[in-house]
């Protein structure tokens, strides 16, 4: 199935270094400081478009967890600069938590609070104190996270609100982009509360903030995975549920997520219960899985549509969700999969020149129309995918 684990990780090792940390740093980084805002699908830098909050947290993220794992001091030299240029620039120091985007020069632009922006930079500077122990990040990682729990969480009916307005009055429009539904709380959002706080609670054991880890768990298990095993992705404020629309790159993401925090969490009880419903959950998604063809994107079962592209991040998330599968099941199906999965994007979504397509449409063909970087195509999800099979390799 692959050689060794010695030379099967090497692969993973090469693609993170040659294919995506060197594109950011080579082609992304900003002189001016930071990183620049988009490439097109082209590869045209395009310097003049808005800074986004997702795609600096994530970068600040991915060299930050880069130098944890590899001991690269370039990679530490990176995830300075965007952990210096997002203190210097995003974090709003008037009212807290950190501004959605930024003028090119590094101005307010879009300042409404997006939480799901806030818990990245969360994950972003926990990750930078686990690899180099600046205190002072953790320090912003607590406040950013004290924001989330005084503006975002619902102390009656649980869970996390979208988005708040600069000074954290409610706001209109909370949704996190235009293709998503206005409602008030999301899968989406909450996996990525979920995922930063994980990071968090791994190097701060606050008593608080495990309680909330643990509620989050819940959440999932009881409200957000339906009899099928897929999740449910939008709901009011009181748990209702709008549409149930079918996100495969979710569901196998959430698979090993959800796992990762009942780990990182110690409850016993509560991991053996999340990693049973874990595997359900992993099952569901694979029904848009093929070993020829990478996983596709979603299905609307209402409008009976099937979106078949298939997304640079749902290919990389359904690698880290099926050896998370092996490592748990010891089932072969599973590292039959995930082999199946890293073949289909050595092959058809890494770019020639550095950094991955955005996607290959479902006639084959690779998707140059959507950005190569830019507000949400960032180094996380692949980046995250090398990281997490290095290790994970290793361990075995």
């Amino acid at each position: 199935m692959y050689n060794s684990s010695a030379n099967y990780a090497d692969e993973f090792q090469a693609e993170l270094r040659d294919d995506i940390l060197r594109f950011w740093t080579g082609r992304m980084t900003d002189p001016s400081g930071g990183f620049y805002s988009r490439m097109d699908g082209e590869g045209h830098l395009c310097p003049d478009d808005p800074k986004g909050a997702i795609l600096n947290a994530r970068i600040l993220w991915t060299f930050s967890s880069a130098y944890r794992v590899t001991g690269d001091p370039s990679y530490l030299e990176a995830a300075k600069n965007a952990k210096d240029y997002i203190e210097a620039h995003f974090v709003d120091r008037e009212f807290g938590g950190i501004y959605w985007s930024l003028t090119p020069s590094g101005e307010p632009l879009d300042t409404k609070k997006q939480y799901y922006a806030i818990a990245f930079a969360v994950y972003g500077m926990a990750e930078y104190y686990r690899a180099c122990g600046d205190g002072a990040a953790l320090e912003t990682a607590k406040e950013l996270y004290r924001s989330i729990e005084e503006h975002s969480y619902d102390a009656v009916d649980g869970g996390y609100l979208e988005a708040s307005t600069r000074d954290w009055q409610p706001i209109g429009d909370m949704r996190l982009s235009e293709k998503d539904q206005n409602d008030a709380k999301t899968m989406n959002t909450h996996l990525h509360i979920l995922e930063a706080y994980t990071g968090l609670y791994r190097v701060w054991k606050d008593e608080t903030l495990g309680l909330r880890l643990k509620e989050l768990i819940e959440i999932f298990l009881d409200r957000m995975t339906a009899s099928s095993g897929h999740l449910l992705l939008f709901f009011d404020e009181k748990w209702n549920l709008h549409g149930e629309m079918v996100s495969y790159g979710h569901d196998i993401e959430a698979s090993w997520l959800l796992c990762e925090a009942a780990e990182v969490l110690g409850d016993e009880a509560l991991l053996e219960r999340t990693r049973k419903v874990c595997v359900r959950i992993a099952e569901a998604a694979m029904e848009g899985f093929s070993r020829t063809g990478g996983m596709i994107y979603e299905y609307d079962p209402a409008k009976g549509h099937r979106d078949a592209d298939r997304h640079w991040w749902v290919q990389a998330e359904t690698v880290v969700g099926c050896r998370n599968m092996y490592q748990l099941t010891g089932d072969l199906k599973w590292l039959e999969a995930e082999v199946a999965a890293w073949t289909f994007i050595k092959d058809n979504i890494i770019c020639p020149d550095g950094e991955w397509y955005w996607s290959r449409r479902e006639d084959g063909t690779a998707n140059t129309t959507d950005d190569r970087a830019g507000f949400w195509k960032c180094p996380y999800h692949n980046g995250r995918m090398c990281l997490e099979m290095i290790e994970r390799l290793a361990d075995e």
